[in-house]
């Protein structure tokens, strides 16, 4: 149930009345003021200054510090239709980061004449005043009492979620990586900004020429990085594959090459790169909108997936999920209704891959489906539809029916919803880095991260076996 506020009139207020408010300044409310004004100087570089002296230095403690007057003023006293006529404002300290800050506002004059009150206003925190301000507003001629308006949600920073997947690399030994013709400055400069992040160690594996050309064009230097020689594209796969048969390499990833050329060699029979599961490809979403990184699969490499596929596609992004830390991964079965329906064969599918995993024929996560996208990633969606599930509405995988459904369902999120989506293939003897030209510094990290973590994930599955042996 909403809070409902009650204004005061010019009338209703006495000499003496007092309100206020206490809140914590976070590092991000300072930065939703730059972005608001257009004023970066708001925000200072934590990293250049540290976090209480950016504050300090920019002032953007202090101008919040001025917002929580003004939201006592407009919430409590006078209220809702009160009108500041002006306001004098002296800074004595700036507020720190994480520490409470109490406002409060003091009616110590009326005048009857023009309507107005004047407000002794004081910010007090960490054991001082931070702000005093003299305040004069007209309180409003009409009585309001009404539930307090939700505000919309602010958001800022969406690739702090694949900030905190990069931390998890921290500590890890950057992963020999064969970089598979990276013949273009995207694909060239987004392997080495891994590098350059302790993610991977290249090997560029092309034309040599191309890359070096690619380099200099790019403006980056790549002498530190070996380079192995390649006559072209599919040339250039086939050598990859061999760097990490060999054990040169522990991660593929995809440079200025068609897809299908690299998975014809990582999938080739004889000399490839294949284990007794199906290939599939796996996102990690990022959305604005949404509170977590959620994973999406399989969106590019499973055309129409039968049954048994499906169940590789699970087990796939299952291991991801443990990979990055998730205990007891929820997966989503996706159809486009949450009820079993023998015309719509998606739900068939999703009834049989429950059953499997109640079988133990997929492992380490917790199933559920048929579901409808809302269900799954909407708890008050499953709870509208009488939905009883330990998935529905907090789902971390999204299986969807086919191809087709996961590539329109992916590009909606990034085009519309501004979401991320970094991306590995999974279900080979090494996970493969998947990037595209669209994708931006950040996503191609993101996608490098979580290739170094599926793939240091497998090397200590490969370990405890040894071990159990």
């Amino acid at each position: 149930m909403s809070e409902t506020v009650e204004n005061r009139t010019f009338d209703e207020i006495d000499i003496g009345d007092t309100a206020s408010l206490t809140r914590t300044l976070r590092p991000e409310d300072a930065e939703t003021w730059a972005a608001v004004a257009g004023n970066p100087n708001l925000m200072a570089s934590a990293q250049e200054v540290g976090v209480t002296d950016a504050f300090e230095g920019a002032g953007a403690g202090g101008m919040w510090a001025a917002a929580l007057i003004s939201t006592v003023i407009g919430t409590r006293l006078p209220g809702l239709g009160s009108r500041t006529r002006s306001v004098n404002l002296e800074f004595t300290a700036p507020p720190v980061p994480g520490v409470e800050a109490t406002a409060t506002v003091t009616v110590k004059e009326k005048r009857a004449e023009s309507g107005t009150i004047v407000l002794d206003c004081r910010v007090h925190a960490g054991g001082q005043d931070v702000l005093a301000a003299t305040a004069v507003v007209e309180p409003p001629r009409h009585k309001i009492r009404a539930p307090l308006r939700e505000l919309p949600s602010v958001q800022l920073r969406r690739e702090d979620r694949y900030l905190e997947l990069l931390k998890k690399c921290e500590g890890l030994e950057a992963m020999s990586t064969a970089v598979v013709h990276p013949c273009s400055e995207d694909a060239l400069v987004g392997a080495i900004e891994a590098a350059q992040h302790d993610l991977i160690k290249p090997i560029l594996v092309g034309p040599e020429a191309k890359i070096r050309a690619t380099a200099d064009k790019a403006g980056v230097d790549i002498s530190a990085f070996p380079i192995v020689a390649a006559e072209h594209s599919h040339h250039a796969a086939v050598l990859a594959v061999q760097l990490v048969r060999s054990g040169e390499a522990h991660n593929l990833m995809k440079g200025s090459l068609h897809t299908d050329e690299l998975l014809r060699a990582v999938l080739d029979r004889e000399q490839g790169l294949r284990t007794e599961r199906r290939l599939s490809h796996c996102f990690l979403l990022a959305v604005p909108t949404y509170e977590r990184a959620i994973i999406l699969t399989d969106a590019a490499i499973n055309i129409s997936p039968d049954l048994i596929t499906k169940r590789d596609i699970c087990q796939n992004a299952i291991d991801l999920a443990h990979a990055l830390g998730y205990g007891d991964p929820k997966v989503a079965i996706l159809a486009a209704v949450e009820s079993v329906n023998p015309d719509m064969p998606a739900t068939l599918d999703a009834a049989a891959l429950c059953k499997m995993a109640d079988r133990g024929q997929i492992k380490g996560g917790t199933l559920d489906g048929p579901l409808a996208f809302d269900n799954a990633v909407d708890a008050d969606a499953a709870r509208t539809k009488g939905i009883v599930s330990p998935v529905a509405g907090v789902a971390d995988i999204l299986v969807v029916p086919d191809l087709e459904a996961g590539n329109m369902l992916a590009k909606q999120l990034t085009f519309m919803a501004n979401a991320e989506a970094a991306g590995i293939i999974v279900g080979a003897r090494v996970p493969v880095v998947l990037t595209s030209r669209a994708d931006s510094a950040r996503t191609r990290l993101a996608s490098c991260a979580l290739s170094v973590l599926m793939a240091e994930a497998q090397r200590r599955g490969a370990a405890l076996g040894k071990v159990a042996e």
